[in-house]
């Protein structure tokens, strides 16, 4: 059908009030039998299907607004609109209402609208004039008048009838002409009266009033008489603001008049719901829900009228990316894109969907990376709310530009690159910028909203990208705060700079690790084998010392989040590489404090016990078991103990189980053949885990160099040992010791040096005599953490040196927790 007078919009009223797009067709009235009378009904016009069929009662309320739109309540709670393309076809849509109902075609509503407390009263009372009768409009009887309009608020059919005498009298007109009079003689009286009528026929929520008291020529003199409230000691200057304050710019003058007038009154009425009238929540609840729809119906009109002017739009993005561009008039060009996103709200999902895809065609991503990356603030700001618009909107849409754009440009132009580091370099004291860059890559980063397809997975091919081009620049602040060229004697330092870290920074790696706590719960192998790779949860377990607490619990946090997907290649991860000696370190550094750090710490240790995590308990409790022992106020450790004892005992069965003749054959060998198998066993076993892990990530530079250095120190440490086995561990303060975080990445990761097999030995059993430090291999260690047959290896004299040394103080008070 190619009549556009017939062409319409169906809206319906949802239950908060906003208008819902139903779709967009041609209408027509004809007889239908069914319903037994003449009906309205809409046809789609993408596939002729029916949008509405209503009959057209006799006792509707049906309301004629703006000249192209038809309002109706079908039911107690549901509202109909058609939006008509032209004037035209409304007029004909309406002529036939109106001869259903028996009503001229003049009027703009065709029943009064009389509620259920009303109807009664209203049949008990005499035959009474049609309109309420107006006092003539003079200055002596604006009291009058005045009392009048609040008299009728609460009466919907005093409402209706008052509302039509002003229309046809013209009435509104003639208020505003004694307005500009009182304001002329100064006479306050009057003022105050002529505020209390104005906002009592705003009140009255008829759209026919609006369009009479929003039109050019009388919008200044309705917000005129506003000002004058009478409980105000003084007027407000609010046409003062309107014509002086606020300023009118075009990025690109705008050509179509009727579009500058529609923005010109939807900016006023839009102020004078927001900043004149009071809340909403003063009166009843949609006393003023008119308003609220012309506004709304005005910006659909705006964004539509923009939308289809593509050589406005295209203008607009050409001077946006013009490297001639001066900075005031980009910053002018932002703001225009962030406004115009800001009124695309307004808009149903499929107009909005087609509003975006027209943004796209046009290139708002690129632009955005431009402007992104600029120095003024102002528009980055603003380019960073236009980017989460589009996030909001699709996320698919970004995730396939910047894969599409990984393969023709280098990473640190990449738009993601581009947002992260935005969010590295916010200036903002309280980090507000970097926050809502957080939040928006990880709704990119997000599996829940991607797409998975027959013929590709959006999630394995964005994931992939991901990690191979922008999960380094998001951990460079990270690795370079914790990095291990602060080694001292082979010791990753505590990172002395780092405890006079400013709050800022902190507030930066506390974002970071949160989002990698994201990455850990749903990104499976890719990020582990980033963390293997990296080592990174050693370079986070380094902030567990940082003065800011809040950062010690996000270090904290991933762990827990690691620890908790129990899965033995993490695992085994963390008990070769002794990953859990700064956690015991910061309990022991909080002391007797009850905090949240002391609680965390305790809660992850107890979802070790609770959930049975063998290899994990076997570990804690032959490393750290001494240390822990005195903290007596929870049971968890006890518990640990417990869960390993009965563990040991079961495996002591199994062995006793196993023919005597196995036994000697397998089990009696020496140290050196055990290790030498048991480090075939974890090789052939992280080959196999590793099959479905992505290509490993190539290490930085830094940290190659790193176990060299290490392996010398260690050579040095053990023949200090063998020649003075009395030394003491070193004290972090009097009366305080702490356990030597003293592993490289490449013995957290396996790799067989001769001196990284001994790590876990290196580390005093909790022990406070540096003589208990007998070598136990790390694969017996390991061994036990297992469970398998094999045997615990028991050195006797361990047991006669531990009870010979005196028990020191375990803990010190720290300060700045």
């Amino acid at each position: 059908m190619s009549d556009t007078r017939r062409r319409v919009k169906v809206y319906t009223l949802n239950e908060d009030r906003q208008w819902d797009d139903r779709g967009t067709g041609h209408v027509s009235s004809t007889y239908v039998e069914e319903l037994k009378g003449m009906s309205l009904l809409v046809r789609a016009e993408s596939d002729g299907s029916l949008l509405l069929e209503s009959k057209i009662n006799p006792n509707t309320a049906y309301q004629k607004q703006q000249d192209t739109l038809i309002v109706w309540s079908e039911a107690e709670n549901y509202d109909l609109a058609l939006s008509f393309q032209e004037k035209a076809g409304c007029d004909e849509i309406w002529e036939k209402i109106c001869q259903v109902q028996g009503k001229d075609p003049s009027v703009e509503v065709t029943q009064d609208l009389i509620d259920e407390s009303e109807e009664e009263r209203f049949e008990e009372m005499p035959e009474t004039s049609h309109l309420i009768d107006l006092p003539t409009c003079e200055l002596n009887k604006l009291e009058e008048i005045a009392d009048l309009i609040t008299s009728v608020l609460s009466s919907p059919i005093r409402r209706e009838k008052l509302a039509l005498a002003l229309e046809n009298e013209g009435y509104i007109k003639k208020l505003l002409q004694l307005f500009r009079a009182c304001e002329n003689l100064e006479n306050t009286e009057g003022l105050h009266h002529l505020y209390e009528i104005i906002r009592g026929i705003l009140f009255l929520n008829k759209a026919t009033l609006f369009e009479v008291m929003f039109s050019d020529e009388c919008i200044m003199d309705v917000v005129g008489c506003l000002e004058y409230d009478p409980a105000l000691a003084q007027p407000k200057r609010h046409r003062e603001f309107l014509t002086k304050t606020a300023k009118f710019k075009e990025v690109i003058p705008i050509t179509d008049s009727e579009l500058r007038q529609k923005i010109h009154q939807t900016y006023r009425v839009q102020y004078i719901q927001d900043i004149i009238l009071p809340t909403p929540s003063v009166f009843e609840e949609n006393f003023l829900s008119t308003l609220t729809s012309f506004i709304f119906f005005n910006k659909v009109e705006i964004v539509s009228m923009l939308q289809e002017d593509e050589k406005f739009l295209s203008e607009v993005f050409a001077q946006l990316t013009d490297e001639a561009t001066d900075d005031d008039k980009r910053r002018e060009l932002v703001n225009f894109f962030k406004e115009f996103c800001a009124f695309s709200q307004t808009l149903q999902p499929q107009n909005r969907d087609a509003f975006f895809k027209t943004l796209a065609k046009l290139g708002i991503l690129p632009a955005l990376e431009i402007v992104m990356g600029m120095d003024d603030l102002q528009v980055r700001s603003a380019a960073t709310d236009i980017f989460s618009y589009l996030v909001e909107f699709s996320p698919s849409m970004v995730r396939e530009f910047v894969m599409q754009e990984a393969q023709q440009s280098d990473d640190d132009i990449l738009l993601i690159n581009v947002v992260i580091e935005q969010m590295i370099c916010d200036t903002d004291p309280e980090l507000g910028g970097a926050v809502q860059l957080m939040g928006l890559l990880r709704t990119l980063i997000d599996p829940e909203n991607m797409l998975a397809t027959t013929n590709k997975t959006e999630k394995s091919e964005f994931l992939n990208f991901f990690y191979n081009h922008c999960m380094h620049v998001l951990t460079a602040p990270l690795l370079t705060n914790t990095s291990e060229d602060k080694c001292e004697k082979g010791r990753v330092s505590y990172l002395s700079v780092y405890d006079f870290y400013n709050y800022q920074t902190a507030q930066l790696l506390a974002l970071i690790l949160e989002l990698l706590t994201f990455c850990v719960e749903h990104h499976t192998y890719h990020i582990k084998n980033y963390i293997m790779n990296k080592d990174l949860l050693r370079r986070v377990l380094v902030l567990m010392n940082s003065k800011h607490t809040f950062l010690a619990l996000c270090a904290l946090r991933f762990m827990r989040r690691i620890i908790g997907l129990k899965d033995e290649f993490y695992n085994r991860y963390i008990t070769k590489g002794n990953l859990f000696e700064p956690v015991i370190n910061a309990l022991l550094d909080n002391g007797t404090r009850y905090n949240l750090l002391n609680s965390a710490v305790i809660e992850l240790f107890e979802f070790i016990r609770v959930e049975d995590i063998k290899s994990l308990t076997a570990h804690i409790v032959e490393n750290f078991y001494k240390a822990l022992e005195s903290i007596e106020y929870v049971q968890t450790f006890k518990g640990l103990k417990t869960k390993y004892e009965q563990e040991k005992d079961r495996q002591n069965q199994k062995l006793n189980s196993v023919p005597s003749i196995l036994r000697s054959n397998r089990f009696r060998r020496d140290a050196k053949a055990l290790e030498e198998d048991e480090e075939m066993w974890f090789n052939e076993d992280e080959e196999e885990e590793g099959k479905a892990v992505v290509a490993p990530v190539e290490k930085s530079k830094p940290e190659d160099d790193f176990p060299d250095s290490y392996e010398k120190f260690m050579e040095t440490k053990k023949a200090k040992e063998s020649e003075d086995k009395e030394n003491l561990p070193k004290r972090t303060s009097p009366g305080g010791f702490k356990f030597t975080f003293s592993h490289s990445a490449s013995a957290a990761n396996g790799t067989n040096s001769a001196n990284s097999k001994s790590v876990v030995a290196q580390t005093p059993p909790a022990s406070s005599n540096g003589s208990s430090s007998k070598t136990t291999n790390l694969a017996t260690s390991v061994t036990a953490t297992k469970g398998s047959l094999v045997g615990l290896v028991d050195y006797p004299d361990d047991e006669e040196e531990d009870e010979e040394e005196e028990t020191s103080p375990r803990k010190r008070p720290r300060l700045g927790s």
